[in-house]
């Protein structure tokens, strides 16, 4: 595992170096994005008061959260204090804070943790999942979307791309052992983003291949329960 990154340090340039490494695949800008967004709210049949996204970096998924959730809170938070300047000043809306602050709320209904884990050293994540959890009200969901490691092309461009260069991927099985063992019921995951944005027409295939270990991504869902 190499040194760990200091997104202050990428803050400026961001967008820069994602449309580099990803300007194949993401033709319309904030595709990924906004198709993570779509997936959450198509699987999330109630109403959350509050969403927050946990490690919201510029805040590229807030935008849509905010779109896609009208009725909801968002909240953002990150280690990074340059990036959550970023976030705010793109989106004004919503109420942002550094990771490890005390929150703004008691808790949230939803909060989303999009390629966070592995940038997180291997001994250190379940600590920080227990944070993440503990985050979440009474019958929260908690959405971990991550890089799928057997897809090669994934692996390629997480190789060569400058702020992966502490990344340790991670297996969906080890994501949904993070969950449990911080007090989560895993409810569901499957394999995502297999088609690049220009193919998006085609996109709603998707669903009948989440359980192929094909897709750039993917995803698992957890509830918070009952005490």
């Amino acid at each position: 595992m190499g040194d760990r990154i200091d997104f202050d340090d990428y803050s400026e340039h961001y967008e820069d170096l994602m449309k580099k490494r990803l300007g194949f695949f993401e033709k319309e800008e904030g595709y990924f994005a906004r198709y993570k967004i779509e997936l959450m709210k198509r699987l999330v049949k109630a109403r959350p008061r509050r969403i927050l996204e946990y490690g919201c970096g510029i805040g590229r998924n807030i935008e849509h959260l905010t779109r896609l959730f009208p009725s909801s809170e968002v909240y953002g938070c990150d280690i990074s204090k340059k990036s959550i300047d970023a976030a705010h000043r793109k989106n004004p809306g919503a109420v942002f804070f550094i990771a490890g602050d005390r929150p703004p709320v008691p808790s949230f209904d939803l909060v989303l943790v999009s390629n966070v884990l592995h940038h997180v050293h291997p001994r250190e994540r379940l600590t920080v999942v227990e944070v993440q959890v503990r985050l979440l009200a009474e019958r929260g969901r908690i959405f971990v979307f991550e890089h799928n490691p057997y897809n090669p092309l994934t692996r390629r461009i997480v190789s060569t791309c400058p702020f992966d260069r502490d990344a340790v991927l991670l297996k969906p099985g080890e994501s949904k052992r993070l969950l449990k063992e911080a007090g989560a019921s895993v409810e569901r995951s499957g394999y995502c983003l297999f088609f690049p944005g220009f193919l998006s027409g085609i996109r709603r295939l998707e669903r009948a291949l989440t359980w192929i270990p094909l897709g750039g991504q993917y995803y698992v869902e957890a509830t918070k329960p009952v005490p």
